[in-house]
């Protein structure tokens, strides 16, 4: 398969250009990742699909931008493993569909905190992903432009996803299959008017209108709060702006795996600690590196874009004395959202006709493909959502907020 991006030329995007009917079946409101997703399985299994984005193509607002996501299979709890067992699958079969491969396997390591390690170890091996234990001499013999301090749990299986490639594969699939995809409409209400009716108000061009559809399905990222209101009791939703930064790599032979390090914050290693740290090679830009919900708590309508530069600094810091693969000097920032709840765990769940796909908190692209299918199949009914993923769930263990307290974030 070829391994090549999209570029959005004007015909292309006539291509997804329909006119907006006022009757759908299924009416989804965001063309992110999870929102496309949703449109390829519904429109992949023969429904009526219409799919409203508030912003252009490869827009920069949201989470679903960039080249690269990690495909990190380290989870112990039952419902992630299923998710991940189906995503393996589907984002194989996305790529021969599309005709471009979307996960690289380049393998993933995680370190830092040994005994979840080796308990990580024994529950993939049930779930059917292989992962070793290795030693700090082996993993730095294999990963020449990384450092570690412990026990090194390596899981070959897991890689990088091309997000923005992943993206309009995912739109270009649904759209083959019949769906429609707009750009520029802005949802900018929703009101449930009977068990099989929503209706929304779309702002496009400056002219409002109103669509009704039988079901509709929410992906709208850091702007679901604020979209359904207090209408729908959802768990607390804190949007938060990140920046990691590409470090330009050194010429150095390595094989890059994704990574992800937890380090104790209330140790002392010459600099402060903000959270645990993700990184990944991207290629032709650098070794992606950055902290995990560290941003500060944001507006998304009045996003700053701006980086903080301790931790800028604290990326720096890092890379200097972990990564000697990166040059800590060289670097470009990246900004994206997360959307994050308390107990980190996800939204997917219908109220009445409304399904929302929800709080991904920073962890969810893996998942993508599983995603869509899983909202799909809850706007037809064909399933309930899990207690973990409810929307009217009793609060968990507030990992979120608990972590930023301990960094010192507020």
């Amino acid at each position: 398969m070829a391994n090549e991006s999209i570029e959005w030329s004007p015909l292309q995007l006539e291509f997804y250009a329909v006119e907006v009917s006022n009757d759908v079946d299924f009416l989804i409101i965001g063309g992110g990742a999870m929102g496309s997703a949703a449109a390829w399985s519904l429109a992949s299994a023969g429904h009526e699909v219409l799919l409203l984005e508030r912003f252009a193509p490869g827009h920069l607002e949201g989470a679903s931008h960039g080249a690269t996501r990690n495909f990190n299979p380290a989870y112990t709890e039952p419902e992630y493993l299923r998710l991940l067992q189906r995503s393996d699958a589907l984002w194989d079969s996305l790529s021969e569909q599309a005709g471009t491969r979307l996960l690289e396997r380049t393998g993933l390591v995680n370190h830092g905190i040994v005994a979840e390690q080796r308990g990580m170890h024994q529950v993939l091996a049930h779930a059917g992903f292989g992962s070793e234990l290795l030693s700090i001499a082996a993993a730095e013999e294999r990963f020449a432009g990384m450092k570690f301090e412990t026990e090194v749990l390596h899981i070959p299986a897991g890689g990088q996803i091309n997000a923005d490639l992943a993206v309009a594969s995912l739109q270009k699939l649904a759209v083959a299959h019949g769906a429609a995809v707009e750009y520029g409409h802005r949802v900018t209400a929703l009101q449930v008017l009977a068990d099989d009716r929503v209706e929304v108000q779309v702002q496009h061009q400056g002219t409002m209108s109103a669509i009704r559809a039988r079901h509709a399905i929410v992906t709208a990222g850091a702007w679901t709060a604020q979209l359904l209101g207090d209408a729908f009791k959802l768990p607390a939703i804190h949007v938060t702006e990140e920046h990691p930064v590409h470090f330009a790599q050194k010429d150095l032979p390595a094989h890059w795996p994704g990574f992800n390090h937890t380090l104790d914050p209330a140790r002392d290693i010459g600099s402060r600690v903000f959270g645990p740290i993700y990184g990944m090679r991207t290629p032709g830009e650098g070794i992606k590196v950055g902290w995990h919900g560290s941003g500060r708590i944001i507006d998304p309508e009045r996003r700053p874009h701006q980086a903080s530069d301790e931790q800028l600094r604290g990326l720096q810091d890092y890379a200097a004395r972990w990564l000697p693969g990166a040059d800590p000097s060289r670097y470009e920032t990246v900004s994206c959202t997360y959307a994050n709840t308390a107990d980190e765990h996800f939204i997917l769940d219908s109220l009445g006709p409304v399904t929302v796909g929800a709080g991904f908190s920073g962890h969810g692209f893996k998942f993508v493909p599983a995603i869509g299918e899983y909202l799909a199949d809850l706007a037809l009914g064909r399933r309930a959502a899990e207690p973990l993923f409810s929307a009217t769930r009793t609060a968990g263990k507030p990992v979120f907020l608990e972590r930023r307290r301990a960094v010192g974030l507020g």
